[in-house]
Order: structure tokens, then sequence, then C-alpha cells
């Protein structure tokens, strides 16, 4: 099935397709938006996020609280527990996932630092498996974690494995703010660090999203050639400069490469 995806993010599929349930759609996208609230939300609110009008946001919302996974209080919202269920869901479901998060923990083990495994979703990616040692710089990130794609090692990987003028598509669409001092956030200049890692097998970010925090990575691809996720190690730079990490780190991701893509 083809879809579109409209200016707001909402994915909607062509009028002839009678099997598509508008009514899903609406109450996913208003899961969705709580994530950009960060926290509750009032119907205004997720109307305006999620481009529907506040009647139809109100009878997802009612239908959402009815199963457990919303709460009402007074005129706001807020995402219950039982939301959980959906990404442990995936968790439990995913063969990259499970695959992947052995790997990571003894690759954090042996470098005694943050191992992820991301995918991407549109302009950003996503941690699918993360393992961390406890000697390594912790950013907050967890499973189901989202960056921008156009600042992160994982993304300049994912993105360079695309034809070049859907990536050039989505980085001019895509806002790109500067994070840090060191972000690079003009095309040209990203376009050339994406080519830079189709020539070189391997990304480097260098304290663009986070000053104090420098990440590599590597793709992981299946047996059709295809690369279907990235694989990072992440190191405070107090610790390790880019050489070391060149000389320590990427070794370790290329062998977690090789075993990974063995097992696909």
């Amino acid at each position: 099935m083809v879809v579109k995806e409209e200016s707001k993010g909402a994915i909607t599929a062509p009028q002839s397709d009678r099997d598509y349930v508008i009514a899903l759609e609406k109450g996913l996208a208003i899961i969705e938006a709580f994530g950009q609230c960060r926290g509750s939300a009032n119907l205004t609110k997720l109307a305006e996020i999620t481009g529907n009008t506040k009647a139809s946001v109100r009878r997802s919302l009612h239908t959402l609280c009815r199963l457990g996974y919303a709460n009402q209080s007074g005129h706001q919202f807020h995402l219950a527990a039982r939301t959980l269920r959906l990404g442990s869901a995936f968790v439990l479901s995913d063969e990259l996932t499970r695959l992947a998060q052995p790997l990571l923990e003894i690759a954090a083990e042996r470098t005694k630092e943050s191992a992820s495994m991301a995918v991407l979703d549109a302009q950003d990616v996503v941690f699918v498996a993360r393992a961390t040692h406890r000697r390594s710089l912790s950013v907050g990130l967890s499973a189901g974690a989202r960056l921008p794609a156009y600042a992160s090692a994982t993304g300049r990987v994912l993105l360079a494995a695309q034809p070049e003028d859907w990536t050039q598509f989505i980085l001019n669409r895509m806002g790109r703010p500067a994070l840090t001092a060191k972000t690079i956030t003009k095309v040209a200049e990203v376009m050339q660090q994406i080519k830079l890692v189709k020539r070189q097998g391997y990304a480097l970010c260098d304290q663009e999203l986070e000053l104090g925090l420098r990440s590599i990575a590597v793709p992981i691809i299946d047996g059709k050639g295809q690369t279907i996720a990235a694989m990072s190690l992440s190191v405070a730079t107090s610790r390790m400069d880019i050489p070391t990490m060149l000389e320590k780190l990427l070794p370790e991701l290329e062998s977690a490469k090789q075993k990974f893509s063995a097992l696909l």
C-alpha cells in the first residue's frame, strides 16, 4: 500500500483504499502527539498538533480513556501506563531488537561505552536497542528515544543508504536547528558528510548533538545488501579523541557488524 506524508506528519491513504481505518490513524496520531507535548495536553493543543478537529480529537481521547490508554484531569489529558504495552510489544516481537541486544551488551562491556542500534523513521532515527556501561556517558537515551538524522552518526549512516534526491528532499523539508555550536545545519554541508559516509563506511559525530559527546556508527547490512539499521558507540570527549575512536571503537563496531549480519 502506498501512502503519502502530509505537512503535519500524518499519514493518509489514497481515497480508493477501503481497508484503511481513519479512526485508527487519528488515535495513533494523538498518542504520538503527547510525545511532542512532553506532558499533559488539552483538546486545543492536540488538535493543533494532529491537524484534526477538536470534535474528532475529543472522540479519540474518549476512546483512549475508556480503553485505559489515557487519563483525563479537568481539561487536561495525559497518557496512561498502559501505552507502554505498545512499545513492549515491539521489543518482544521485533527480530532486529532481539538479535541486537546481546551484541550491544558485548560491545558496551568490551569498550566500556554506550552501544546503540537505530533505524530511520522519516527525518529521525529511533533507538530500537541500547546497552550502557556504568562508566559511559549517560545522555538520557533509551530504546524508543529519537534523534534528528541530520545531526547524528546513526542518522547519517542511514541517510547514506537512501537515494540522494530523497535525502536532499528530506533535509530541505525538516527543521535543522543548531543543537550545539558545532552542529552542522546547512543542507550542502550535511550532504557532504553523508557522501563521506558512503566513501569511508562509517560516520563520526563530534559534539553536534551534545557538547562533550562523540559518536561513531556503522551500517548493519542484511543478506540482500540493504542497510536496515545503524550501530553506534558513544564516548565522552574527556575520555577519547577522534583518532583513538577510530583505532579502538571502529574495529569493535566492524566486528559486531559482521556478527550481526551473519545472524540475519
